[in-house]
């Protein structure tokens, strides 16, 4: 039986590993890592060597995982993610922390739950620092490649390597100026209107939008924005309808009229990924604290206006 130098195994060479398993192609790899593809090819050689095994085979213009490189891959992502926790400060002082916190979220969620967010840090941690970044379509990989601490987000990334929280539920309802308009009785009523559509870029629809299409509903659209912000404005001195979340009637909308539509419409659900590298850090697991006390304010205050 041959004799494997597991030591001569180190942290690179994995990741190198999984960006090739994951993207399937050694010049992706290479891109997504920033080095030559004769470095990826070298480091995957290596692993060949230390492991005995062979990992991608050529498969038509490409490569293809064998069965030892998928059986690899959990194991190997477990060890990485362990392996940056031993970097981390377990141990999280607020009062004394510069650190910046970086969360990735659109403005629907944005503004439900991050200004007390920021007001908690601001009297507990004042050196600190958060940053909000747009996060579109949410990946596993703006967490794996640190783009973003967390992700709040509707639909929210899958992976082995991330960890997933259920924050709150919401429900979809259909928004309109009062003044100019009254709320769609029947579905001929809501088709025969003008809409504001909701379109997060230029690739992807907002989901409710793909389900109206699935189910062969065609609205008139007057104007398609990019946020949820974006609607009021659009909205005001119109008889314009927009579907959006009725938690916001409370805030962004609150000078719009509401009810619901005149068909069912999925729950909308809110979550809040991380990176499992990132489950023992104590800065982190105080950003995540604050965000669920955030949700935690958010309903009471709801359930003392309904």
């Amino acid at each position: 039986m041959k004799k494997t130098n597991y030591l001569a195994l180190d942290g690179y060479a994995l990741r190198v590993f999984l960006s090739v398993l994951e993207t399937g192609s050694v010049t992706a790899a290479a891109e997504h890592l920033g080095v030559t593809q004769s470095a990826v090819s070298h480091t995957i050689e290596k692993l060949r060597e230390i492991t005995g095994s062979q990992l991608f085979v050529r498969a038509g213009r490409g490569i293809a995982a064998t069965s030892q490189a998928k059986a690899m891959a959990e194991p190997v992502r477990k060890l990485l993610d362990d392996m940056y926790s031993l970097t981390q400060d377990t141990v999280f002082e607020p009062a004394s922390s510069q650190r910046e916190f970086i969360i990735a979220t659109n403005d629907y969620q944005r503004d439900l739950l991050l200004p007390p967010v920021l007001k908690m840090l601001c009297a507990k941690a004042p050196g600190a620092q958060m940053r909000i970044m747009p996060a579109g379509i949410p990946t596993a990989e703006q967490l794996r490649d640190g783009y973003c601490d967390l992700i709040i987000c509707t639909e929210p990334p899958k992976g082995n390597d991330i960890s997933n929280v259920h924050l709150m539920t919401d429900q979809l309802v259909c928004y309109y100026d009062s003044a100019h308009t009254k709320a769609p009785a029947t579905m001929e009523e809501y088709l025969r209107a003008r809409h504001i559509g909701l379109r997060f870029d230029d690739s992807e629809r907002a989901d409710f939008e793909r389900r109206f299409r699935a189910r062969g509903i065609h609205r008139s659209v007057a104007v398609v924005v990019d946020s949820v912000a974006s609607i009021p404005g659009f909205m005001r001195g119109t008889d314009l309808l927009a579907i959006a979340p009725s938690m916001l009637a409370q805030s962004l909308m609150s000078e719009l009229a509401w009810a619901p539509a005149p068909f069912p419409l999925p729950a909308l659900d809110v979550h809040m990924s991380w990176h499992n590298g990132n489950t023992q850090d104590g800065a982190h697991s105080w950003l995540r604290g604050l965000i669920l006390q955030s949700t935690n304010l958010l309903r009471t205050r709801l359930a003392g206006s309904g």
